[in-house]
Formats: structure tokens, C-alpha cells, sequence
């Protein structure tokens, strides 16, 4: 019970204070007496990732999913730590899982489309454009000068 405190209580506060190694300790130490807490992982995961520690990060976010395969955020994390270790067929596949989850969510599109455009497949872009023009229309609009990819509308 004491460690689920520390995530619900300190772990925020050291985040917040800028003790970000204290909280990785403590979301540690959460996570090995709770294994099965998909928040602990995740929060670790994240922290982790905030650090640059990104492949410490990666173990983190898959034991997040492991606890909780449909949880949308830990997808998202995964990817982006994926993608900041040049794994792009495997931050792809996470986004998406990523996308299914949570589509209404312009994030993982975003990132999506990025990678698409990075693997020089501007057709999967322009879709996923598309795609954002009917829910979110400004970071398709983000996207198109970003890219110098137009919608097909």
C-alpha cells in the first residue's frame, strides 16, 4: 500500500519538482512490487524517455502493454522511442495499434504520416491527411506545410 502512494503522491511531486531520478526510482520500485501495474510502467516509461534514456524506456512501455494491451498512450510512448532509435517498421506498426485505439487522436496520425513521408511513402501520407482534414483540420494543415504534401480533396 505504501508504494502505490508513492506513485499516487511523491512520484507526481518529484516529476513536477524536477527530481526526475527520484521519480524513476520510486516508479521503480512501484513497478517491481506491482508488476502487473500497467500505470507504474508506463509513468517509468515516460520518465525514462523524458530523460533520454530511451532504451531503458522500451522495456517500460512493453511491460505497460503487457499489463494492458489496449492502453492507447503506451503504444504512443513505444513509438516515439522506436523512432528516436531509427526502429521506424516497428514504430510504425506501433502507431498503428496507436491509431486503432484512440482514433480520434491526431498524435499518432501525425507521427504516422511523419514516418510515412521519412520511408518516402507519400501516398500513406496524403491518406492519413485526409484523413485528419475531417476531424483535424490544423494538424493536417501542420502536416501539409510540413511536408509539402497537399490533400487529394
Amino acid at each position: 500500500m505504501a508504494v502505490e502512494l508513492i506513485l499516487l503522491e511523491d512520484v507526481k511531486d518529484l516529476g513536477q519538482l524536477g527530481d526526475k531520478h527520484g521519480a524513476v526510482a520510486a516508479l521503480k520500485e512501484l513497478a517491481s512490487a506491482h508488476p502487473d501495474n500497467s500505470a507504474a510502467w508506463f509513468n517509468l516509461g515516460y520518465m525514462l524517455d523524458d530523460m533520454g534514456r530511451h532504451t531503458e524506456a522500451e522495456p517500460a512501455f512493453r511491460r505497460a502493454l503487457e499489463a494492458e494491451p489496449k492502453m492507447d498512450r503506451a503504444w504512443y510512448g513505444l513509438a516515439l522511442v522506436l523512432i528516436k532509435e531509427r526502429r521506424f517498421d516497428e514504430a510504425i506498426e506501433a502507431l498503428k495499434i496507436n491509431t486503432e485505439l484512440q482514433p480520434m487522436s491526431p498524435f499518432g496520425w501525425y507521427q504516422l504520416a511523419r514516418l510515412h513521408v521519412q520511408r518516402q511513402a507519400n501516398e500513406e501520407a496524403i491518406r492519413i491527411i485526409d484523413h485528419l482534414h475531417g476531424f483535424e483540420p490544423r494538424v493536417a494543415a501542420q502536416l501539409e506545410r510540413e511536408t509539402g504534401l497537399q490533400a487529394s480533396r
